[in-house]
């Protein structure tokens, strides 16, 4: 028997019904908050993201998914959403003669080669938005309130957005003098990536999950200690917005994201019990130019709909709550009782009733464990005698109320009543 690859999973069952779930309010907010959907190739050349995600981050160096094509391309399957997105921003010149901000969102499936555990898969779905040409304190607000939002809609409500700012160059530069400063005397005692981003890149230290207990790093210099005016009144701007917008935030100063970049402002989705990321973002106002762009101020976050899915699947359990399929089954044996319910079931249908039908020659008793199976929470059970009469008997599936209610009400009936 062949089976599905390491780390990847089929959406089906329970899963299956709180991705759509997620899809739909996803779309939801981004029309409301005025985002255009964009989709990007699933596989790029590999030099974009080395140049974008950065050629020292773990992703790059350990996870990323690499092949030679028959052309013999260097490609790279898609591992995050912001490189795509900006390549294609550049290359399609999206900017135009634009002034106000250019507002993208994505439901992508990413691949990285990760070790797969609870909540992290090789073939994982994210997603996300990247907002351009504003560098507006407001554009912060909006783009950290938006995911909260929509994790709030979702039923999820404990976590906290954890904030941070890397501050500008010149805050950053300062900042990794001092860092470097109080590391190098205990580099020896931290992990081999450490040894090696201590190199490279100091700042990736912060996020080092293999010593995150260690003394050493949590006595680090704090990074908002080294902010100067200008980054300090940005980010305390920031501070005073999300309590404007009812949006529950703590400070996080070892914040610094996995990707090398982010620039400025920084936040994370931290579930309160285990502390798990759902998402992330933050500025990256010098990628546009980097990749060949105009120079162009830009943000964004990436949420993983995967570890949502889970994160719903717990509260659901805790509950003892699972979502019901269907809203109404149409039950009938005659065929003219069936015929009757596939036009009851196109008015409901079109009326957005989930509705399902009996097309198959069941027996009223396996009818109803099929309404049962479904979750169905209303039944109109077809007779002809009552059919005769305009009428159509109507069960509530959880009280077992039964009332008859004439057919030309029947969806006002069902929709007053959901």
């Amino acid at each position: 028997m062949i089976t599905k690859p390491k780390g990847t999973y089929d959406l089906i069952g329970l899963d299956s019904k709180l991705y759509q779930y997620i899809y739909n309010t996803v779309n939801e907010y981004m029309i409301n908050y005025h985002y255009e959907f964009i989709r990007t190739p699933v596989f790029e050349a590999t030099e974009l993201f080395h140049r974008t995600v950065g050629d020292n981050t773990d992703i790059v160096t350990k996870e990323t998914y690499d092949f030679v094509d028959r052309g013999n391309r260097n490609i790279t399957l898609r591992p995050e959403g912001t490189a795509g997105v900006v390549r294609s921003v550049i290359e399609n010149k999206l900017y135009g003669n634009r002034n106000d901000a250019l507002k993208y969102y994505y439901i992508e499936t990413m691949y990285r080669y990760e070790r797969p555990q609870a909540g992290r898969y090789r073939e994982l779905t994210q997603f996300g938005v990247e907002v351009f040409n504003s560098n507006s304190i407001m554009i912060d607000a909006e783009v950290i309130s938006l995911g909260y939002n929509i994790l709030k809609d979702l039923g999820i409500d404990n976590f906290t957005v954890q904030i941070n700012s890397l501050g500008d160059k010149e805050s950053r530069e300062n900042y990794t003098m001092a860092l470097k400063e109080y590391l190098k005397p205990h580099i020896e005692e931290l992990c081999s990536d450490c040894q090696e981003r201590f190199k490279k890149n100091p700042l990736r230290i912060l996020d080092c999950k293999v010593d995150k207990d260690n003394s050493i790093l949590k006595n680090v210099p704090k990074l908002n200690s080294y902010l100067n005016k200008e980054s300090l009144d940005r980010y305390n701007k920031l501070k005073t917005l999300l309590t404007h917008l009812d949006i529950d935030y703590e400070e996080n100063s070892s914040l610094v994201r996995g990707l090398d970049y982010y620039d400025d402002i920084v936040w994370e989705y931290v579930t309160d019990n285990d502390n798990l990321a759902l998402g992330g973002g933050g500025r990256y106002n010098h990628l546009v130019k980097n990749l060949g762009g105009p120079e162009m101020p830009a943000i964004g976050f990436g949420m993983g709909i995967d570890r949502v899915i889970n994160e719903l699947k717990k509260i659901l359990e805790g509950k003892g709550e699972i979502p019901h399929n269907i809203d109404v089954y149409i039950m009938g044996i005659s065929e003219e009782e069936k015929i009757a319910g596939l036009k009851i079931a196109q008015d409901l249908r079109l009326n957005n009733v989930i509705t399902e039908i009996n097309n198959s020659d069941l027996s009223f008793k396996s009818q109803f464990k099929v309404a049962d199976m479904l979750q169905a929470k209303f039944l109109l059970i077809l007779n002809n005698n009552d059919l005769a009469k305009g009428l159509i008997n109507v069960k509530d599936n959880a009280t077992k109320e039964e009332i008859k209610v004439d057919e030309n009400e029947i969806v006002d009936y069902i929709i007053g009543n959901l």
